[in-house]
């Protein structure tokens, strides 16, 4: 028995010592060294650019991420916008989240990892730089800064994104490669304990294993300001200027690593009332050779694809008077805003190809735009009967946005002069306008106040006892991008909107005011048939029309189309319920895209909110144009205002 047991304990050790030694496939890694990023151990050369899902229609998500990945790009760079993803205090958008994850999902599978930009604060030329409105309201909270407050609401906002994002991470078998902590804060500010803080919620939050990097501007300044020890240095703008300086002012060895330019711009940002200048595809190819030859450095083409800004969703600078951006993001990018491929892009594609390595897929190839026939837009009704007055707030002196708990859209302010003897003199809406102030007295149009020209036209008005005096106050998007190098130091991402101080007439204060909360989160209720409203009415107007849909395409990108608001001087649009954004005869923008996604078989509707009916050029239409219309007109209301 003893001989037979030795005997299979001999056999079974001698025939395990023969076999394999079972093995584990290393996990994914993604790290870097002096020189080089490395992917599973092997150099990776970082051809990245930026786009941002909330700017894309979800079901073209992969049609965008399938021509950057055809234009020799390995990675795509993404901002995530916390007040989307956060409308509320508390208010977590599962359905916002869920967009993003999809998105980060989908570039894998068309073969492009993701470098994740959560910021909190991400500029973007996004209202108020991606942080949501109610931020203003938390007693003691200063965003950007080692607030308790602020830390603790951007910690609850990165744990609930790192939640949705889980399994995403390259070492999870993911595309998201590394995390971008804030962004150009060095711009901002050099609160060290502030950076450092945001490093260690993102270490909570996404895991302290991730690859974590900063991106700041070319100059000392900028550079010593927003880094981080145990943070990668990187930086944006000319690359030539950008890695000479981080080679000189970084010179922390926790913050030292391969070079990448995490901004590299192809064109820029649309503002309203100015030309884009452009520059030369040539300069572009010269600088990608630069970077990714003869340093064998990585970038990023922000942006590979803009895309727009629906809604509200645009941001403002302050520049002594408000530069507020348009609707459309399209950045001159090499994708444009509908998605289809410009010259540009196949400049920039035949020098990527250079150094892509491997196989990359062939181009989409793009589906011209369509045409709606020209249809006319009706009046409806006055927006101001559609105020509800048991929703109005009444306060001895005006309140902000902010303090009527409002994110978006236009307030009213009403007061009605009481006193026996008239007042009259030049009418000062609080500390400036924010942003355009279209004054009414007795429901009647009297002028403009706008804070988009540095010498806005000055208006005199005199009120009798019973007049009413009403301030139409526009939010033309929060101010998104603040530097301590610039000559207006006053100005540190100011959020208040609407009346900000007291509303003087010469030197009389009026007051008390009625307040109307006009978000426009929902359309009200309208019926052209009860109301006998003229185009010529000097009061905003929402205006209705359709167009029909005989024979919808199964692929929406056939639908695309940009919607051009004839006869129309400034306001919003809405079609089928969804907000396409802001028209302004201004300019640039002269038209809206309009996504296929957006319509539907049989009539499509559309809603119109015009502000100054009665400056118009005769009756209203709407017509969908396959190029879109891009021509600065100047504003009529301020003839000589700059």
């Amino acid at each position: 028995m003893k001989i037979t047991t030795l005997f299979i304990f001999l056999t079974s050790t001698l025939a395990a010592a023969a076999s394999p030694t079972p093995t584990t496939a290393p996990s994914p890694s993604f790290t870097y060294n002096a020189t080089h990023f490395l992917l599973n151990g092997a150099p990776y050369q970082i051809l990245g650019g930026q786009m941002d899902p909330q700017r894309i229609p979800p079901p073209y998500h992969r049609d965008r991420l399938r021509k950057a990945r055809a234009m020799g790009l390995n990675t795509i760079f993404t901002y995530t916008f916390w007040n989307l993803l956060e409308p509320g205090r508390g208010t977590w958008d599962a359905g916002e989240a869920d967009s993003i994850s999809s998105f980060i999902r989908i570039a894998q599978e068309e073969g492009l990892n993701v470098v994740l930009r959560p910021g909190p604060y991400v500029c973007g030329e996004r209202e108020w730089g991606g942080f949501p409105a109610w931020l203003a309201s938390v007693p003691g909270l200063v965003v950007r800064s080692n607030n308790a407050p602020f830390l603790s609401a951007a910690e609850n906002y990165l744990e609930n994104l790192a939640r949705e994002l889980e399994g995403l991470h390259v070492r999870d078998g993911g595309p998201i490669l590394m995390v971008q902590v804030e962004n150009e804060y060095g711009s901002y500010g050099d609160d060290h304990g502030y950076t450092s803080a945001i490093k260690g919620l993102l270490q909570n939050a996404f895991g302290e294993d991730k690859v974590l990097y900063t991106n700041d501007g070319t100059e000392q300044w900028t550079l010593e300001g927003g880094s981080v020890p145990g943070v990668l240095a990187e930086v944006d703008g000319d690359p030539r200027a950008g890695f000479a300086a981080l080679r000189k002012y970084i010179t922390d060895a926790s913050m030292k690593g391969p070079l990448l330019d995490g901004e590299y711009y192809t064109w820029t940002f649309d503002s309203w009332g100015y030309n884009r200048s452009s520059a030369p595809a040539a300069a572009f190819v010269s600088d990608i050779e630069y970077v990714l030859g003869n340093e064998s450095a990585g970038l990023s083409l922000y942006m590979v694809h803009g895309g727009t800004n629906f809604g509200f969703g645009n941001g403002a600078l302050w520049q002594g008077k408000t530069r507020a951006f348009t609707t459309s993001y399209d950045y001159g990018s090499p994708i444009d805003e509908a998605g289809r491929t410009t010259p540009l892009y196949h400049t920039l594609r035949d020098t990527l190809l250079k150094y892509a390595g491997g196989s990359v897929p062939d181009v989409p190839e793009d589906i011209p735009l369509s045409e709606i026939p020209a249809f006319d837009l009706d009046p409806a009704v006055p927006l101001f009967d559609t105020l509800d007055g048991r929703n109005a707030v009444q306060s001895e002196n005006p309140l902000t946005m902010e303090d009527l708990g409002q994110a978006y859209g236009f307030t009213l302010y009403s007061h009605t002069h009481t006193s026996p003897s008239s007042v009259s003199g030049l009418l000062s809406p609080g500390d400036r306008a924010r942003d355009r102030v279209l004054i009414y007295i007795n429901s009647v149009f009297a002028g403009v106040i706008d804070s988009t020209y540095a010498y806005p036209q000055n208006l005199t008005v005199t009120l009798e006892k019973g007049d009413t005096l009403d301030l139409l106050v526009e939010n033309l998007g929060r101010v998104d991008y603040y530097s301590r190098g610039t000559d207006f130091p006053n100005e540190i991402l100011d959020p208040w909107k609407g009346v900000v101080g007291n509303v003087t007439l010469g030197n009389t204060r009026l007051h008390p005011w009625t307040h109307h909360p006009i978000p426009l989160a929902q359309l009200p209720h309208l019926e052209i048939a009860a109301y006998h409203t003229s185009i010529n009415s000097t009061q905003p107007l929402f205006l209705t029309g359709s167009f029909t849909l005989d024979t919808p395409d199964p692929d929406p990108a056939r639908l695309d189309t940009y919607l051009e608001i004839q006869g129309g001087v400034k306001g919003n649009v809405w079609v089928n319920g969804f907000h396409l954004g802001r028209y302004w005869s201004r300019g640039p923008q002269q038209s809206l895209y309009l996504p296929g996604t957006v319509l539907k078989e049989g009539a499509n509707e559309v809603v119109v909110l015009e502000l100054e009916p009665s400056r118009g050029r005769g009756g209203m239409k709407g017509v969908g144009i396959k190029d879109r219309l891009w021509e600065v007109r100047g504003d009529g209301d301020c003839a000589g205002c700059m």
